[in-house]
């Protein structure tokens, strides 16, 4: 009985020995281990995929992968979407104090709205960050309440622009049908006021890409005689096209795309 208890260890030695060998031999690890490592992987991934979401290398993507709903989700309400906002707007400012203001009141800075101005983060967390499809009922339900916050380095940037003495104005894809009251009311409630105008799509504006729409706007204010010393979105469309500025600067979006 002494010695079979006294062996006993050294067959669990043996044991392990064995499936030390075993596994190093057959690449294999144990399974917190691979647990641990797919998840970094898949972090590595996600975080590969929004920069290149950023730079605009990935297009017309219709939803975010699976596996970065709780990237999106940590990168949009843990604190880094916001230092990298105001990181953004540090570099706008820069940028700003480089202008002389002319006394004609034809310096211009042209703002998008949703999520450049006030944010939509809490319907895209009911949405899964992006990961499920777009839903136009849906987003119309959630805009119509009025209630989106804003984007607190965002405001700083408007307030700073309008006591600087540029011209704000307002470009969005909304409608001003179904959303002009509503959004006029929402940005008010924001902080968003004194500025210039706030131009949305009309109905002549149906059926035209954002590129197509924006870029229009862009033409008729610098035909008016503004001068558009700088533009700011969240989407690669608020920014590419015709007229878009002496400078144009990207606020980060990883949870949708509008072509």
């Amino acid at each position: 009985m002494l010695l079979k208890a006294m062996m006993q260890p050294v067959k669990e030695l043996l044991l392990f020995l064995l499936l030390a060998i075993f596994t190093k031999a057959t690449g294999m690890r144990p399974p917190h281990s691979r647990s641990a490592s797919d998840s970094q992987q898949s972090i590595s991934f996600c975080l590969s995929w929004r920069l290149a979401v950023e730079a605009n290398n990935v297009r017309a993507w219709r939803t975010v992968p699976t596996q970065c709903l709780r990237y999106i989700e940590t990168y949009m309400i843990g604190g880094q979407y916001d230092r990298d906002v105001e990181l953004i707007v540090e570099q706008i400012l820069s940028y700003v104090n480089e202008i002389v203001v002319s006394d004609d009141g034809m310096d211009a800075w042209i703002l998008d709205v949703d999520d450049t101005c006030i944010s939509n983060v809490f319907y895209y967390r009911g949405k899964r960050y992006g990961c499920d499809p777009y839903d136009p009922s849906g987003f119309k339900a959630w805009a119509l309440k009025g209630g989106c916050p804003s984007i607190p380095a965002m405001l700083v940037l408007f307030s700073k622009l309008v006591e600087g003495g540029f011209k704000i104005i307002l470009v969005t894809g909304r409608d001003e049908a179904t959303f002009g009251e509503v959004t006029r009311e929402n940005l008010r409630n924001q902080g968003f006021s004194g500025y210039e105008k706030l131009i949305m799509r009309s109905e002549s504006d149906r059926g035209k890409t954002a590129v197509a729409y924006k870029s229009g706007i862009r033409k008729q204010l610098m035909e008016e005689g503004y001068r558009i010393w700088g533009n700011v979105g969240d989407q690669w469309s608020d920014l590419q096209g015709e007229y878009v500025g002496n400078r144009t600067f990207k606020i980060p979006n990883p949870m949708y795309f509008v072509p």
